[in-house]
């Protein structure tokens, strides 16, 4: 159970895929001009790559080696024509909105390098909970890069109006532009939140340490 949830929230946190391991910058870019086209895309990045990793964990000992790639691809590009299917048929008007970058699933970094590194080396259950974490992680990050976006350049959050009357939206952060100054920005503070962390632990253990040689035995030893 602790191998179980360690592998389901280190997505979360600790190797968040875009913040973390800098992977899926593509639709990280692209299609978080809002925070329901984060949400939605990070959706459906979450249901292939929990799938994807569950099958392709099932399936590993028959899968000869020289052609895992191939398997794998094939096994998530089934999961993103589901994918496609469900989007069409109860959320249309977000498939439009994705465009070419719902069937692009099939190829992104992630859902390849989680079968590569994780899934084809693991257990079902530990494969469905890397997945999980990936995906959720993946889901929040697109999500809360959307809504800065969208905020920010244009005044809204999910299509509702959150500033006040009169606010001028910064049209550049619904553009190109925007999205990689907002990932930037964000990276800047991650790292910077993680070197302040670092430096108060590594003055507190300092801190803690016995100063000079007084507390090591062999002084102890000879001042008796």
């Amino acid at each position: 159970m602790d191998r179980f949830l360690q592998e389901l929230t280190k997505g979360l946190w600790k190797e968040l895929p875009p913040f973390r391991l800098l992977l899926g910058l593509c639709p990280v870019l692209a299609v978080t001009k809002s925070a329901s086209s984060g949400l939605g895309m990070g959706l459906a990045v979450l249901f292939v790559l929990t799938l994807s990793n569950a099958i392709i964990s099932l399936v590993r000992g028959i899968i000869p080696s020289k052609v895992r790639i191939a398997c794998f691809i094939t096994i998530s590009a089934t999961l993103v024509v589901a994918v496609e299917l469900l989007m069409q048929a109860y959320a249309y008007p977000l498939y439009l909105q994705l465009g070419i970058f719902v069937p692009l699933i099939v190829v992104n970094c992630i859902i390849l390098g989680r079968a590569e590194a994780f899934a084809a080396k693991n257990p079902v259950h530990l494969a469905i909970a890397d997945g999980l974490g990936m995906g959720l992680g993946f889901t929040m990050s697109l999500t809360f890069l959307g809504s800065i976006r969208e905020i920010l350049g244009a005044g809204t959050w999910f299509g509702h109006p959150v500033l006040w009357e009169g606010f001028q939206p910064f049209s550049v952060m619904v553009e190109a532009p925007g999205a990689f100054l907002c990932l930037g920005l964000i990276l800047a503070a991650m790292n910077y939140g993680t070197h302040r962390q670092i430096s108060r632990r590594n003055r507190e253990a300092a801190a803690e340490a016995p100063s000079g040689c007084g507390g090591c035995q062999a002084c102890s030893a000879n001042r008796g």
